[in-house]
């Protein structure tokens, strides 16, 4: 659950001019730290790592004139500052973080928002008692959205309390003051790619500084069963104007536009060419200069099945196996459904008797086929419509594919024959 505080009256004006307002986000989050380093209470203490509750206050976040004001409920500070609560205040105007209006209307949608802050320290020569940073992970359950934050707290000119778990210096409201110098994000958690297509995933960055700070790395990395590797590496000094970018990848046809991460801010990855392999978890780490912070998501190959009948005529003189198959799809899994209409049926029902499978055959490109397999006697009325369906994970709709039983033309050798035996007959006649 979260809460939003709308910011004074001058809100209410803005709506009237349609102009957008700000508000307040407050988040539960869980604060994680090295448990060999904290040796406080919370779960997990004493070696590994120690969770416990937080608190995150994203203030200055755009409110479109569209929001109703009844739906945003106050947040209110503890009343006497406690230094065991964690409340983290984080300015987040500049840089903003992208569609934040996610985070406003989570819980009125019923979504849930996973929240959680990890003290960091970018650098040695930066640590200080009284200032220190923190990195903040968000997502939203069943929206793609993703962002990671970098907070650097801000230092307090008359310290009275300091917090108990993270030693820092409370505001007079108990809360730890901050502001974000750093966003990382990704509109999607998971996307497909469809085999020997193009396909893109999306990151990008924002810093408080502006211009960019000089140095800035971009580097992808696949996770994929337990394995992990280098995509690419992007490597650009901004201060060195006449310097190229240096791009250093390890999968042909995999590309990052330098000119959009100097100049926007994006880091998005582009791979030609799709491949099997290149299914699995990708991290987007961006590095300015002692700032890092990265995005997870994951990359699922596909390739929609080829479905097709063994006969596009039946005529069942006698029984008649009729096979159905999928052919060059991924990833694995593929069902088959029989159904039949005879010609006075008003609606499919599943054929009856049982299909057999065969088994999958793998192509070197990393795709499957697969055919099922039907008997049909005889007896199956002419007009009757048989229809084989394959469900896919690729396939919006199952896929079908339908033959109709013919009625058997008249068979002209009996004609014949029988012809032959008149003649016969007629002329054993004659001779008597």
């Amino acid at each position: 659950m979260f809460f939003v505080v709308l910011l004074g009256y001058s809100v209410m004006h803005a709506y009237a001019d349609g102009v957008p307002g700000v508000a307040d986000v407050v988040l539960s989050c869980v604060l994680v730290q090295d448990g060999a380093a904290h040796s406080g209470g919370g779960e997990g203490g004493g070696g590994g790592f120690s969770r416990s509750p937080a608190t995150l206050v994203l203030r200055d976040v755009p409110v479109g004139p569209e929001q109703s004001l009844e739906t945003l409920t106050p947040f209110v500070p503890p009343t006497t500052p406690d230094p065991d609560l964690v409340i983290i205040e984080a300015t987040v105007s500049s840089p903003d973080i992208p569609k934040s209006d996610v985070l406003l209307h989570a819980d009125c949608n019923g979504q849930e928002v996973t929240c959680e802050l990890s003290p960091f320290s970018p650098d040695e020569s930066l640590k200080s008692p009284d200032q220190a940073f923190i990195m903040v992970s968000l997502s939203v359950d069943g929206v793609d959205f993703g962002t990671s934050l970098i907070l650097r707290t801000i230092k307090m000119e008359q310290i009275t309390l300091r917090q108990t778990r993270l030693g820092l210096p409370l505001s007079p409201s108990g809360t730890v003051e901050s502001e974000v110098v750093m966003v990382v994000f990704s509109h999607v958690k998971s996307l497909s790619g469809i085999l020997r297509e193009e396909v893109q995933l999306p990151c990008g960055f924002k810093q408080q500084d502006t211009p960019l700070a000089p140095d800035v790395r971009i580097t992808w990395r696949l996770q994929h069963r337990g394995r992990g590797r280098k995509v690419l590496e992007l490597k650009t000094n901004l201060e060195d104007t006449e310097g190229s970018p240096l791009i250093h990848t390890e999968r042909r046809g995999a590309w990052v536009s330098p000119e959009q991460v100097v100049s926007e801010g994006i880091a998005s990855l582009t791979l030609s060419e799709l491949k099997v392999e290149d299914e699995g978890t990708y991290i987007c780490t961006v590095s300015i200069g002692q700032f890092h912070a990265q995005q997870v998501m994951q990359l699922n190959v596909i390739k929609l099945p080829e479905v097709s009948l063994s006969e596009d005529k039946l005529v069942l003189k006698s029984a008649k196996t009729l096979v159905c198959y999928s052919s060059k799809y991924y990833p694995l899994d593929a069902e088959f459904e029989w159904f039949s209409l005879g010609p006075d049926d008003t609606e499919p029902v599943v054929f009856p008797g049982k299909a057999s499978l065969s088994g999958h055959r793998r192509h070197g490109d990393g795709t499957f086929s697969v055919s099922s397999q039907l008997n049909v006697p005889s007896t199956v009325s002419p007009g009757t419509k048989i229809t084989c369906t394959v469900s896919h994970p690729a396939l919006d709709m199952p896929r079908s594919v339908s033959v109709i039983v013919e009625t058997p033309e008249p068979e002209s050798y009996w004609w014949i024959l029988g012809f032959l035996l008149v003649t016969i007959l007629f002329f054993l006649q004659v001779m008597k």
